[in-house]
């Protein structure tokens, strides 16, 4: 809670500093950004001092910069855009920016990944949009991990209609990636309205989901620990996940308490902690998927080498294994030969490789997609 306090300071010192260049008489005037009825969209900045403006985002390559006009009011249009949700950031005079004009904003464990957000509409709501239907809770916990001796949050969903049931449901440990926070599968992956929405159309069987804060230790630690991929913060993790988590979702919510009903799915960092996890403890998992996973580049061999011995072994208790990644996404190469990894070692399982770079835009696509296919054998 710390560093997002601090995030929120540091945003607002920004903020201050580009206000403080705004003439009084037009400091509310300025719109942005302005999306456009054929789905272009403009973006300003009222900076007049600044030397050099520039937006980049999760729409495009690289940036594009921002022309000024006499009265200091920066501006540029690109698109159109294909509806979804995009994060972005603005560029002055090599300082990284939110856009002052966006309430919207996106947040993360590390303040480097502050940016604000834009959804540009489609013609008819999106599988993640409010619709009028029945509505899951979201709950925020905090639990006691003695493997981390610290208390820890989570959130969790539980289906609409829950407290009214007494019936039990399978359950879903869903991460989040690297920079990320247990809020970014709610805020940014819209997963509660995925989720609802497939609900609805009958496509999806009831399930709680538990989104826990994917570091054991900071993120940003001096020591190294807090680097996603070292032994401490990976072994920590599931340590926590193991040993107190799963246990306190267990005594807190009707969920089934058997592998049969249980899942384990991430994106990015997450994923790889998901397929690490969840490979190695087949007795806790029967459903394994990675979303743009952070598998390692060049010893696939050495970190699975379990799985390799035991492929029957695996075959025979997974009842499914899912791995996706966009062809744009840097991660594809390290997938892709994940992939290969498996079907050598005699692996069943379902690679998709997609569209797409390493944003939500896939992520939430690939929940969508997953979601209907966890539970629909048990």
């Amino acid at each position: 809670m710390r560093r997002l306090a601090m995030v929120v300071v540091v945003a607002f010192i920004i903020v201050l500093g580009i206000l403080a260049q705004r003439p009084p008489a037009v400091a509310e005037s300025v719109a942005s950004p302005q999306v456009l009825p054929d789905r272009r969209v403009t973006f300003r900045l009222l900076a007049p001092k600044a030397s050099e403006v520039a937006v980049s985002g999760e729409f495009m390559s690289g940036s594009k910069p921002l022309q000024k006009d006499e009265k200091g009011l920066w501006s540029v249009t690109v698109g159109p855009l294909p509806p979804d949700l995009y994060a972005y950031q603005y560029m002055v005079d090599g300082l990284k920016i939110i856009d002052p004009n966006n309430p919207v904003v996106k947040t993360g464990s590390r303040p480097s990944t502050t940016a604000s957000l834009l959804e540009v509409p489609g013609d008819r709501p999106a599988f993640y949009d409010a619709r009028p239907v029945a509505q899951g809770t979201v709950q925020v916990r905090w639990y006691a991990s003695k493997a981390l001796d610290s208390q820890r949050r989570v959130h969790i969903y539980t289906p609409p209609n829950y407290d009214k049931e007494t019936s039990r449901y399978p359950v879903l440990y869903l991460f989040h990636g690297a920079n990320a926070d247990d809020t970014a599968w709610t805020s940014l992956g819209r997963a509660n309205r995925i989720l609802d929405n497939l609900l609805a159309d009958g496509k999806l069987r009831p399930l709680v989901v538990v989104m826990p804060f994917g570091y054991a230790y900071a993120p940003n630690d001096s020591g190294g620990v807090g680097l996603p991929n070292s032994d401490r913060q990976a072994s920590g993790f599931s340590r926590d996940l193991i040993e107190d988590l799963i246990p306190f979702v267990q005594a807190n919510y009707r969920v089934y308490t058997d592998r049969e009903h249980r899942a384990i799915v991430g994106l990015s960092m997450g994923g790889g902690q998901a397929l690490r996890i969840g490979l190695g403890h087949l007795e806790l998992f029967s459903r394994v998927a990675g979303f743009s996973a952070a598998v390692p580049r060049s010893n696939v061999a050495e970190a699975f080498k379990e799985v390799a011995a035991n492929p029957k072994k695996v075959n025979d208790q997974l009842k499914l294994l899912w791995v996706g990644c966009g062809a744009a996404d840097s991660l594809f190469a390290a997938d892709q030969a994940f992939s290969e990894f498996l079907k050598t070692s005699g692996v069943k399982h379902t690679f998709r490789a997609t569209e797409g770079a390493h944003t939500w835009q896939v992520w939430r696509r690939y929940l969508y997609e997953l979601a209907p296919q966890l539970f629909a054998q048990s």
